[in-house]
C-alpha cells in the first residue's frame, strides 16, 4: 500500500489533470476560474488548490441538466439524479471509466467493512435515480459477492428473503434497518439469530448511539459508508470493521479539504468544519472543491494509511435555530437512544406560538405495554441540560412514526406556515 509521500505525488498528478480537464471542457469552470484569476497551471502543490473557486449545489441546478458535462453526452453511459425536493434535480453523469472506478471504490469499501468474495450481500438501498442501490450493487459484484438487489420497501418480503437467502452483509440506511429489526421481532424472529453479521449503513447521518443500539439488537457489526451523488455516490469513504474510528477517505480518487463554513478558509487537519471534495479521476462530471455541507474533521489514518473523516452527524444546512439555540437532529437522536423505554424512531416538529419558536419531540415507547412518561420526562430534562433548549416531549402510540425505506425525515418545520389570528 502506498505511503503518504507516494500518495501525495499521485494526488498532485491527478489533481493537475482534473483541473485542466474541467477548465478546458466545462464553460462553468472556465468562467469561474477566469473570474478568480487562476489557471490549472497555477497548481504547483496541493495547498494551491485553495486558490480555486468552490462548486455548490446551486451550480448543478443552474447548469441543469447537462451543462457541467466535461465529455460529449454520447460518452455518458449512465445518469443519476437527486430527488429534486428543493428545486431542479441534481444530475450526475458517468462514463464507463467512471462506472468502473465507482465499482472499485465501493468494492474496496465493502472489503474494509469486513465483506469478502462469495458473501451474499442484501442491498436494501433504493435503486433507480438514487445512487445508493446501483452503487452498492456494482461494488458488491466487483468484489465477487452474490447480490440480492432488493431495493427499499416491502419490509415483510425483505425479512423473508433475509431468512431464506441468509445473507452475511446488508447495505441499507440505518433508519430502515431499525424497521427491519422491528418487523423481525413482530414476526417472532430473533434478529440476533439471523445470518446478518455486517451492516454497511449510510445515506443519512447517524450516531454512535444508533450503532450501539443496532449492534445490541441484531448482534452484527454496524459500520458507516459515506458518499454523495455529486462526488460519485456511496464509496467515497468507509469505516473499517477493525477500528470503527471514522471513515477512511479513498484519497487516490477524492481529495478532501475542511473549510470554515462561513469564510471558506481552509482549516488544518483535526479542526472541525465543512467537508469539501475535489474529484481526481472523474471524466464525465469532475467536481472541483464541491461544498458538501457536511460537518466533520480530517484525522490521520489508523488501520489504513489514508486519512479519515470523523463520523458525520450534522450538516451546515440541517442545523436548526430554535430561540437562538443551534440544534442538530442527531443531538436529539443521541438523547432518545439513551432512554431504554423509548423506541429509536423520533421526529422533531417546529412551530411558532406567537413570536416564540416551539419544539416538540415525538417519540414512541419501546413496547406497547410500556408507559413512556418517565422516559419522556428524562428526555425533556436531558434536552434542556445538554442542548440548552426547553422542548415538549410527546409519547405517541407505536407505529405512529412511519419508518422510512429511504432517507428518514426527522424534522417537520412548520414555523413559516400561516396561522389565523
Amino acid at each position: 500500500m502506498a505511503g503518504r509521500d507516494e500518495l501525495r505525488a499521485l494526488q498532485l498528478e491527478r489533481l493537475t489533470w482534473s483541473l485542466r480537464h474541467a477548465y478546458e471542457n466545462v464553460p462553468h469552470y472556465r468562467k469561474a476560474f477566469d473570474e478568480r484569476g487562476v489557471r490549472p497551471e497555477d497548481l504547483r502543490e496541493l495547498a494551491d488548490l485553495a486558490k480555486f473557486p468552490f462548486l455548490d449545489k446551486a451550480a448543478f441546478r443552474e447548469n441543469y441538466p447537462f451543462g457541467l458535462l466535461a465529455v460529449p453526452r454520447e460518452r455518458v453511459v449512465r445518469l443519476h439524479a437527486s430527488s429534486g425536493t428543493t428545486g431542479k434535480p441534481t444530475v450526475v453523469a458517468y462514463t464507463q471509466n467512471d462506472i468502473d472506478m465507482w465499482a472499485s471504490v465501493v468494492a474496496r469499501s465493502i472489503r474494509a467493512a469486513g465483506g469478502r468474495p462469495g458473501d451474499i450481500v442484501h442491498v436494501a438501498y433504493g435503486y433507480g435515480l438514487f445512487t445508493g442501490g446501483l452503487g452498492a450493487h456494482y461494488g458488491a459484484e466487483r468484489l465477487g459477492c452474490t447480490v440480492v438487489p432488493m431495493s427499499g420497501g416491502q419490509t415483510e418480503k425483505q425479512v423473508q428473503l433475509i431468512c431464506d437467502f441468509k445473507p452475511r452483509v446488508i447495505m441499507v440506511t440505518p433508519s430502515y434497518m431499525l424497521a427491519l429489526i422491528d418487523e423481525m421481532e413482530r414476526q417472532g424472529i430473533d434478529p440476533r439469530a439471523c445470518s446478518l453479521e455486517i451492516g454497511i449503513f449510510g445515506a443519512e447521518p447517524w450516531t454512535n448511539e444508533m450503532r450501539a443500539h443496532i449492534e445490541a439488537r441484531a448482534a452484527m457489526d454496524a459500520v458507516d459508508i459515506y458518499g454523495l451523488s455529486e462526488v460519485i455516490g456511496p464509496g467515497v469513504a468507509q469505516e473499517c470493521i477493525e477500528s470503527k474510528d471514522g471513515l477512511h477517505v479513498w484519497e487516490d480518487h477524492f481529495y478532501p479539504e475542511i473549510v470554515d463554513p462561513k469564510t471558506g478558509e481552509v482549516l488544518p487537519d483535526g479542526v472541525r468544519g465543512e467537508l469539501v471534495f475535489t474529484s481526481l479521476t472523474k471524466e464525465a462530471l469532475p467536481v472541483i472543491r464541491y461544498r458538501t455541507r457536511d460537518l466533520t474533521r480530517l484525522l490521520p489514518g489508523s488501520v489504513r494509511p489514508m486519512r479519515r473523516i470523523e463520523k458525520i452527524t450534522g450538516r451546515c444546512d440541517d442545523m436548526l435555530i430554535v430561540r437562538g439555540v443551534n440544534v442538530y437532529p442527531t443531538q436529539i437522536e443521541e438523547l432518545v437512544l439513551r432512554e431504554d423505554a423509548l423506541a429509536p424512531q423520533y421526529r422533531i416538529v417546529l412551530e411558532r406560538s406567537g413570536s416564540l419558536d416551539e419544539m416538540t419531540v415525538e417519540v414512541e415507547p419501546a413496547a406497547d405495554a410500556l408507559d413512556g412518561s418517565a422516559a419522556a420526562a428524562g428526555l425533556r430534562a436531558r434536552i434542556k441540560t445538554l442542548v440548552g433548549i426547553s422542548a415538549i416531549v410527546r409519547v405517541v402510540p407505536r407505529g405512529t412514526i412511519e419508518p422510512s425505506a429511504g432517507k428518514a425525515r426527522r424534522v417537520y418545520d412548520r414555523r413559516s406556515e400561516r396561522r389565523d389570528a
